[in-house]
């Protein structure tokens, strides 16, 4: 049962006497769902926050509070919350069906719009999530080579699948994660993050790499950065030694601009996964990639070269919703400009907080690409401007996660307090709906923290 009594934190209590709704939903979920959650990221002490509605750039919580949302449904949510035409698009085919056993006319125009605007998409194969996307992306890119290994980086997030249940917040080391055999686990290489020397020198040592696989900003997603040059660099190595390069564009595809980081960097991928926008908000995904690869999915193809197909099967494949929200989604993104407008709140809230932090005199900062935004605590307590702050200047390791438990803790529920659900306590993503308003509430909201943070000690 979650602890309802007062504590010597006044951020804390203010959470608690702001959340009553949340707390009672919370203890009964304790009694149907482990820790009382249905994803990780939603565990929080003393109790998670329950949300009733969200509409634009805002949502409301189960106790009525309205809070700037910028959490964006997992990056779901590139036009805010229920934007009209995927809404009427969604319920519209609701009215038809959800699932047919059959193919429909919706998934014919939901790959080609995909064809259209990503770069490396000459096939499309469609799954239920982002995390089926990267099973598949792999099994290809192993049956393609006939290759059994694949590289990834150090805290890039690829799904919850077995090959990539270890390597994102522990096991570095590349040892299995409780239930993934070592066997798989042996399949696997991890190494750190914009190291290309690093790359090349495997690359020479093992010529069994089927694929490198990565999160094309940085880990989740440019909360540790990475450079365009590195990337590219990645792009040539990777080609020149017969290894495919699958980037991981669940939350950057159709975000950074309407090709995604593909088109945003200058890479085409040989492989690329895709979710959360690609469907709308929906559950659904799909990879897309060169039509050499995908054939291994053609039953004609594999009949006509005497081999074996790889077999998928899904019930919610290109299920008929998902595919309505994705193709009203789709086209706003190439119609309206949805990306342009997203980067540009990405780069006001950037600005705006980073303001309050100098202001404050916090050496803290603001930084990242795009429409997200990440909170540098500074645990190392480098002379940081946050005026003047450049994260590529710094190493990987220096974004690893802040040891100060308590600081995390109050720093978020102070957000949430003060009026806005960030994505955890180390930032957030914005979409087309953010305005000046929610911009301007977001910075009030992180001042008001700071203080309270000042205040209880904890900075």
């Amino acid at each position: 049962m979650p602890d309802s009594g007062l504590t010597n934190s006044a951020i804390i209590n203010a959470y608690m006497a702001r959340t009553p709704g949340s707390a009672a939903l919370h203890r009964e979920a304790l009694g149907s769902l482990p820790s009382g959650i249905a994803h990780d990221s939603r565990w929080l002490k003393p109790w998670p926050l329950y949300v009733e509605r969200g509409e634009g750039a805002w949502k409301w919580d189960v106790d009525g509070n309205r809070l700037v949302d910028l959490f964006g449904g997992h990056g779901s949510h590139l036009l805010g919350h229920c934007p009209p035409a995927v809404v009427e698009a969604t319920i519209a085919q609701m009215r038809k069906g959800s699932q047919f056993g059959a193919g429909h006319a919706l998934e014919v125009e939901w790959a080609r719009l995909i064809q259209e605007l990503v770069p490396c998409a000459e096939r499309v194969r469609f799954t239920a999530s982002g995390t089926e996307a990267t099973h598949m992306a792999i099994r290809l890119a192993r049956a393609f080579t006939g290759r059994r290994k694949i590289l990834r980086f150090h805290r890039h997030y690829h799904g919850w699948h077995d090959a990539m249940a270890f390597g994102v917040d522990n096991h570095f080391d590349g040892t299995p994660t409780p239930g993934v055999p070592e066997a798989v686990a042996e399949g696997v290489r991890l190494l750190p993050p914009n190291d290309i020397a690093a790359v090349a020198a495997l690359f020479e040592s093992d010529p069994d790499f089927a694929a490198v696989i990565l999160e094309p900003i940085g880990a989740t997603t440019g909360l540790v950065p990475i450079p365009g040059a590195f990337l590219r660099a990645l792009s040539e190595l990777t080609r020149a030694h017969g290894v495919l390069l699958i980037m991981d564009e669940v939350v950057t595809g159709f975000r950074l601009a309407p090709g995604g980081a593909q088109q945003a960097r200058g890479v085409t991928a040989d492989l690329c996964t895709l979710a959360k926008i690609v469907a709308g908000g929906m559950p659904g995904g799909a990879v897309a990639g060169r039509a050499d690869i995908l054939e291994a999915l053609d039953f004609e193809i594999a009949a006509r070269k005497g081999r074996e197909k790889i077999k998928h099967p899904g019930t919610y494949n290109a299920n008929p919703v998902s595919a309505a929200a994705g193709i009203a989604m789709l086209k706003a993104v190439r119609d309206e400009d949805a990306c342009g407008r997203a980067n540009k709140a990405g780069e006001a809230m950037r600005a705006a907080l980073n303001a309050v932090l100098a202001e404050e005199r916090m050496p803290w900062a603001v930084y990242g690409e795009f429409s997200f935004f990440f909170l540098y605590t500074n645990p190392r307590n480098l002379p940081v401007d946050p005026l003047a702050f450049d994260a590529f200047a710094l190493p990987p390791e220096a974004f690893a996660p802040d040891p100060r438990k308590s600081l995390q803790q109050k720093l978020h529920l102070g957000m949430i307090v003060n009026g806005v659900d960030p994505m955890g306590h180390r930032g957030g993503i914005l979409s087309a709906a953010h305005d000046e308003a929610s911009i301007a509430a977001t910075a009030e909201a992180l001042r008001a923290t700071i203080r309270a943070l000042k205040a209880e000690g904890e900075v």
